[in-house]
């Protein structure tokens, strides 16, 4: 066994008892019950999900000063990079936020690569891998039996082939584009082009996967969607504040707010001071009385 499913064994016989429960307890099958295990880990990962979406909030609130350092060391790559990672520090915003669902299901996901080639195969079909086989050691595809079965692929343990590969790639890119395109809009540009590449990146590499594991990549994608299609819903799209042109970010309005006389800081401006001086102590002078106009012409 490779190095790296030693490393993932623990997290392998966990996710393995779990498939195992909602097969043999719940009496799902074993398709249905990877669908259930996606939901369980999808779950667990709705408190990272609220940080994020916390962070992606106040990223939106700091958007005006973000722009204002991209403006001001735009042509210095190396210092704006400086300036706006002391900046995220300061403010306490981790601009990868939207990084780490994905970051933290990639453990499930090898885990369940390395099950569906080892021991999901040895649960499967024991007729042909379970011990005492001589397929034990290295456990083959259980082929087109009733428990690998689901929604009309053959086997879950093996790489889909034919119509089911084409069905299940297209169900894979269009969730995944359809996660990355409801991603708020706060997401850096760069970040979401990345997004919106990675299903064509990765189909190459999809298309030799078990095809259980798809399974598990288009739920878990579904979920993304319908996840950030309820919070746009809820509390509205996350978007940068608009502000008009000329004034100062965001940040500067809430450290500084206007006085009631319209100047930053409670500062009288220079403008309205000199206008101050030239008016007497006692007030200011009564305007000058209108002349009546004349009417000229003859009366008719």
């Amino acid at each position: 066994m490779p190095v790296s499913a030693n490393v993932l064994q623990p997290l392998i016989d966990f996710f393995e008892g779990i498939l195992k429960f909602f097969h043999d307890t719940a009496g799902f099958s074993w398709g249905l019950s990877i669908i259930f295990l996606t939901f369980v880990v999808r779950a667990a990962l709705v408190p990272l999900t609220v940080k994020q979406f916390r962070s992606m909030q106040a990223l939106a609130r700091l958007q005006p000063e973000i722009k204002k350092l991209q403006g001001k060391y735009g042509d210095d790559k190396q210092r704006l990079n400086q300036e706006m990672m002391r900046f995220y520090q300061e403010n306490k915003v981790n601009p990868f936020s939207s990084c780490l669902p994905i970051a933290a299901q990639l453990p499930v996901f090898f885990s369940l690569f390395y099950m569906l080639r080892k021991d999901l195969r040895r649960d499967i079909c024991p007729s042909i891998n379970g011990p005492g086989t001589e397929h034990y050691a290295n456990p083959i595809p259980c082929g087109a039996s009733h428990a690998a079965h689901f929604l009309g692929i053959p086997d879950i343990t093996d790489k889909a082939t034919g119509t089911v590969l084409v069905v299940l790639v297209v169900l894979y890119v269009s969730s995944q584009l359809l996660s990355s395109l409801l991603m708020p809009a706060t997401v850096d540009r760069s970040q979401r082009m990345i997004f919106l590449a990675l299903p064509f990146i990765f189909i190459p590499f999809i298309i030799n996967f078990p095809a259980g594991l798809l399974v598990y990549w288009i739920t878990t994608n579904t979920w993304t969607s319908v996840q950030q299609y309820l919070v746009r819903r809820t509390v509205g799209p996350i978007v940068p504040p608009p502000h008009a042109p000329g004034e100062g970010g965001l940040l500067d309005r809430l450290r500084h707010p206007p006085d009631r006389d319209g100047g930053g800081n409670g500062a009288v401006p220079e403008a309205e001071e000199k206008e101050r001086a030239r008016v007497p102590a006692g007030g200011p002078p009564p305007p000058p009385p209108r002349k009546k106009k004349k009417r000229s012409g003859r009366r008719r």
